[in-house]
């Protein structure tokens, strides 16, 4: 399970180092000021280092974001071509992070709802080139579309090895991305999975789950999706949550459970 750092401002440190004290060794951010705050998850990694736990045990994944989804805060300059702005973000992020690796990268998302277009595949390259040197180990791609994903597992030469996107009940989980990942061995990392699906965690027969298992509907619901191949994201602030979300790891629905709430 990822622990994710999105909209947490000035409790990002607190929490990040709340979250790996927990448990949790895979955390997610962005060089997005204006939905993270990625030097304070540097904060709370030179915080627990100071602890004992090093970078090598952590898992850090971080994101390159268009200028169109940054507020005036950039990590680049925005004159500059893609290439150049990835590579400053890029370092910056490492800088952030007080790391010279990253395990993780993706772009935060494609520039056109429509397809790829010229900026993606420039910034792709510059991401495959990252890749090629070490510094980063996995790259992929966030908030795609099933034509999104397709023409770049057709076109780029190095393949995407990571997607995260949010996930919705009502449209099977993102069964048609989710599909396409598990075809291609891709890891599908779904995000939103409460908060993005209410009526589901609420629904009297995940309630009559959880009871039988003696756990809660959250814990039921992140059991749910790893069984259908998801890696679970959850971003709470609350430390008996995270200790919980943690705790799903290890629970095991039957397969008529895990239809039942997949047909909700």
């Amino acid at each position: 399970m990822i622990y994710g750092t999105a909209w947490k401002e000035e409790t990002t440190a607190r929490l990040v180092e709340q979250a790996v004290t927990a448990g949790f060794r895979a955390i997610d951010t962005a060089n997005q000021k204006k939905h993270y705050r990625e030097d304070y998850v540097g904060d709370a990694l030179l915080a627990l280092k100071a602890k004992g736990i090093s970078r090598e045990a952590l898992f850090l994944q971080s994101k390159f974001t268009y200028k169109e989804g940054q507020d005036h805060r950039l990590p680049y300059d925005p004159k500059a071509d893609f290439t150049t702005q990835v590579k400053s973000s890029f370092e910056n992020t490492l800088k952030n992070l007080h790391t010279d690796h990253l395990d993780s990268y993706l772009l935060h998302g494609p520039r056109s709802g429509r397809g790829l277009i010229e900026s993606d595949w420039e910034v792709w390259t510059a991401m495959e080139e990252l890749q090629k040197s070490g510094k980063t180990k996995f790259i992929g791609v966030s908030n795609v579309g099933l034509h999104h994903l397709a023409e770049l597992w057709q076109k780029a030469k190095a393949k995407p090895q990571i997607v995260q996107n949010r996930c919705f009940a009502v449209h099977g989980w993102d069964e048609d991305v989710r599909g396409f990942c598990l075809s291609k061995g891709i890891i599908y990392e779904g995000f939103s999975l409460l908060t993005a699906n209410p009526q589901v965690v609420s629904d009297p027969g995940v309630a009559e789950i959880a009871r039988r298992l003696k756990a809660t509907p959250q814990q039921v619901i992140f059991s749910f999706v790893r069984q259908i191949g998801i890696l679970p994201l959850t971003g709470t602030t609350d430390p008996k949550h995270m200790k919980d979300d943690l705790e799903a790891g290890s629970m095991q629905l039957s397969e008529a459970d895990v239809d039942a709430i997949g047909a909700i």
